[in-house]
């Protein structure tokens, strides 16, 4: 996990904009090929609020998710 929090950590460029699940994870993909590192990057970004989930998944307690 820590690859992706790291500041020299590749940026998306997305920009403020909303992203898909999908795009999150291809980003965080391209730093590490563990899936459970990149679980728990997106659960961390979700606990920590710099991620917040829209759609579908508006609401729902991330122990519902994970």
């Amino acid at each position: 996990m820590s690859a992706a929090s790291n500041a020299s950590a590749p940026q998306a460029g997305f920009e403020g904009r909303p992203v898909t699940l999908l795009e999150l994870v291809t980003v965080i993909s391209e730093v590490t090929d563990d899936e459970g590192e990149i679980v728990a990057t997106v659960a961390h970004l979700l606990r920590s609020g710099r991620v917040r989930l829209m759609g579908n998944f508006r609401g729902i307690a991330l122990d519902e998710l994970f």
